[in-house]
């Protein structure tokens, strides 16, 4: 019996030859598309999952409540780590981890330059990092150990083994021992270093970390097996109380903990809770998955139940013969079935096609795990899904019809079944049209994250990190670069303009209510700042060495001056620190963080050295300029590589994920909109077919070409229509949804629904008038002499 059908099956394939490679070839790109989103998904979610103690490994992270707002985010006090290893019984082993830094290493007449981040001496033992070389109970138990990459050894040992115990020269101040090698990073840990310094060593240089005021570097933990984790929360709520003296009623701040391998995927909050993050994407691109194979699945409903009349004799013959429903049923899902298992082959071979282009775009390295079982049977979990979703109505419908009537020749199409139809082609193009209308947004919202006015002039702007013995010969690195051809201006600051993150609550001013604590960020700058960077002053004037009083000044932002609320704030006082001094200047408010986050209150004091030199050229001698900049730099400083960045491509960087959106987006919406093209050239060729007989009467009638092509490319025009009314409130409720993760965003206005139903009608009408324009044309003397 299970021959007799497939035999059936492929007789089928071979006698309807278009039509089979228009299932099988819109079924393989649903499946393609499907199966590469459920790759970059896997990816996805299998970041940080590969740790030992990943059940037991948390984040500790801080909620502020303050200025009638609740901030979090997983910044927290340097001594925190040690502390709750000593008093909490629950922790296991605690670590700090401090932000990443590029810095110069030295081995005989070698120097590179390598990124990496301090961290506690517990490290190693929290996080499964391999060690080739070294224990990790004791790689980071000394002020002077470091432990670096496979990496960093190979350049600068020759081996990991070479490497142990050796000395390295740190920014040309300190020499660190090696004390352990660990295996290069994988691409599933979402954390990027080729060395770890020592927390202490890191403590003495940055002393402000132990203070329970500020907050800056993670806290990881691992609790005791058997610790409970909700009940170790609620413990350590208001665990800084006890610490952090400079707490109020009105400002206070609660610890929380997520698990670590939460954290890629989870890392947005909204009023203080765990909300959003890259799971968005995810869970968008999941919808996308399944959205295409509906539209996939929809194609060969549409396509089988259409040509349903042309296998009518066949079952009634076969109901005559004795074959009941079920069976009928059975064979038809089996047809589906069989003819998605052609597809998946199809949609593998596409995806190995297919891969590096993806893994280019995503930045991944994806690859198919072919050796996997379980990889396997989820491809076959697909084509049996596909199948018989696929194949499940049109079984239904085709072994529904009547042997008499069949026989008679009195079998007629259902309105039922051509409503189906009908429904079908109308949710297909609701997915279709949500897809248009996602793409144009997503592509407006990262047109507009790069090309928006953020404040300042980011155009032929490069800063130059000040390092080491550069920092006391910055003064005379700066006079030397004014003299440069090609060099405008330049100025001193404390950090690159788009990386501005320091805060503090310690800013005083007159009529202050002593119970509210404000968060202000802040930045030292040079006295030429903002006129470097093109920064507009709204009130007073820049910083200027012409008045000796703004050693003491500050200048303000436009979202500082409302929270300080002063009606003419130039020469009111303000304290920093307990600093006292007036405000010189108010600056028009600029984006010095991402887009996605709303601006806050900023205060700018004078510093006449920084950690980075800003440095506007002309764009007219960029290569010529940026060599000077480079002979300079060598002639001071030989220990040290020359290095620069340009401000508008860290811009650009901050916004990567976004493209890659974007990009995405782009391709699978084009593919969707690809396959929905397959099915309706199927269906409007099946169409044209049944109506020939019309059509040749309607011409002998009188009836024009364009007459003939109009009524059959109406025949989707309503469908359209009904499923842009269906898309609209759908889009539009989930690009919002989308946009709101954003502070800055574009609008989304009419235009945007226009173009979307332009766009489907489009190719909808293109897809329909080539059948509709062939069907026209044909001589009426041969659809009519059977008549």
């Amino acid at each position: 019996m299970l021959k007799n059908y497939f035999l059936i099956a492929i007789r089928n394939l071979k006698k309807n030859k278009v039509f089979s490679f228009i299932n099988i070839l819109g079924l393989a790109l649903g499946m393609a598309c499907s199966l590469l989103i459920l790759l970059w998904v896997q990816d996805e979610k299998s970041i940080n999952a590969f740790h030992a103690n990943g059940e037991r490994l948390y984040s500790v992270y801080e909620r502020q409540y303050f200025d009638n707002k609740v901030n979090a985010f997983h910044a927290t006090p340097g001594p925190l780590p040690d502390e709750m290893k000593r008093v909490l019984p629950e922790v296991e082993y605690a670590s700090s981890f401090a932000w990443s830094n590029s810095n110069t290493f030295q081995v005989g007449e070698k120097i590179l330059k390598e990124a990496g981040n301090p961290a506690s001496a517990d490290f190693f033992k929290i996080f499964s990092y391999p060690l080739l070389q070294g224990n990790s109970a004791t790689a980071l138990n000394s002020p002077v150990s470091i432990a670096i990459s496979r990496k960093m050894a190979n350049d600068f040992f020759g081996s990991p083994q070479a490497a142990i115990g050796k000395t390295i020269r740190y920014d040309n101040k300190e020499d660190f021992t090696v004390s352990a090698v660990f295996e290069n990073l994988n691409q599933h840990a979402s954390d990027k270093f080729d060395f770890l310094i020592n927390w202490q060593f890191f403590v003495k240089q940055n002393g402000w970390l132990k203070d329970w005021t500020n907050n800056g570097p993670n806290t990881f933990i691992v609790l005791k097996k058997g610790s409970d984790p909700v009940a170790f929360e609620k413990k350590i709520v208001r665990f800084l109380d006890n610490y952090n003296k400079d707490q109020t009623k009105d400002f206070h701040i609660e610890l929380g903990i997520q698990r670590f391998d939460a954290m890629y995927l989870h890392s947005g909050f909204k009023d203080g809770k765990l909300s959003g993050g890259r799971i968005e994407s995810v869970r968008l691109f999941s919808i996308v998955a399944i959205f295409i194979l509906l539209i996939a699945c929809i194609n060969f409903m549409n396509l089988t139940t259409s040509r349903s009349m042309k296998r009518a004799k066949e079952i009634g013959i076969r109901k005559v013969v004795g074959a009941v429903r079920a069976s009928l049923i059975r064979q038809f899902i089996g047809e589906a079935v069989l003819l998605a298992f052609f597809a998946i082959l199809v949609a593998l071979t596409l995806v190995l096609l297919a891969l590096p282009a993806f893994n280019h775009l995503t930045n991944k390295d994806i690859a198919l795990p072919l050796s996997s079982a379980d990889f396997w049977l989820s491809i076959i979990g697909l084509a049996l899904i596909t199948g018989v979703i696929s194949g499940s109505y049109p079984a239904i419908f085709l072994s529904s019809f009547q042997p008499v009537k069949v026989l008679k020749g009195t079998l007629r199409a259902s309105s039922k079944a051509a409503l189906f139809r009908k429904s079908l082609v109308v949710f297909q193009f609701v997915l279709s049209i949500v897809l248009i209308f996602g793409t144009i947004v997503i592509s407006r919202q990262v047109n507009y994250l790069q090309t928006t006015n953020v404040g300042y002039d980011r155009e032929n702007m490069i800063y130059l990190p000040m390092e080491g013995d550069l920092i006391n010969n910055s003064e005379v690195f700066k006079e030397e670069a004014m003299k440069m051809p090609g060099v405008k201006l330049v100025a001193f600051s404390s950090q690159s303009p788009v990386t501005i993150f320091n805060g503090t609550g310690g800013v005083d001013w007159d009529g202050k209510d002593p119970n509210i604590t404000v968060s202000f960020t802040y930045i030292t700058t040079g006295y030429d700042f903002t006129k470097t960077m093109n920064v507009q002053i709204a009130e007073g004037r820049d910083f200027s060495k012409a008045f000796i009083t703004d050693s003491v000044g500050y200048i303000i932002n436009e979202e500082a001056l409302k929270k300080i609320s002063y009606k003419d704030p130039i020469g009111k006082r303000l304290t920093f620190w307990g600093k006292k001094g007036s405000i010189v200047g108010v600056v028009k408010d600029f984006n010095f963080e991402s887009m996605r986050n709303p601006i806050v209150p900023l205060v700018l004091f004078p510093e006449e050295r920084g950690n980075m030199l800003l440095v506007k050229l002309s764009g007219q001698q960029l290569p010529q300029s940026i060599s000077f900049l480079e002979k300079t730099w060598k002639s001071m400083i030989t220990h040290r590589p020359f290095e620069y960045h340009f401000l508008d491509q860290d811009i650009d960087n901050m916004y990567k994920s976004e493209r890659r959106l974007g990009n995405l987006f782009n391709i699978f919406a084009a593919l969707a909109i690809v396959i929905s093209w397959l099915g309706l050239y199927g269906l409007s060729a099946y169409l044209a077919e049944r109506r020939t007989r019309e059509l040749g009467i309607r011409k002998v009638l009188g009836a024009s070409g364009f007459q003939l092509v109009y009524l059959l490319s109406a025949t989707f025009t309503r469908p359209i229509l009904i499923a842009t009314v269906i898309a609209i409130p759908i889009a539009w409720y989930s690009m919002s949804q989308w946009l709101s993760g954003f502070a800055f965003h574009v609008g989304i206005d009419w235009t945007i629904f226009v173009i979307a139903f332009v766009s489907a009608l489009a190719i909808a009408w293109l897809t329909v008038g080539y059948q509709s324009i062939k069907a026209a044309r044909a001589n009426p003397v041969g659809s009519l002499r059977h008549e």
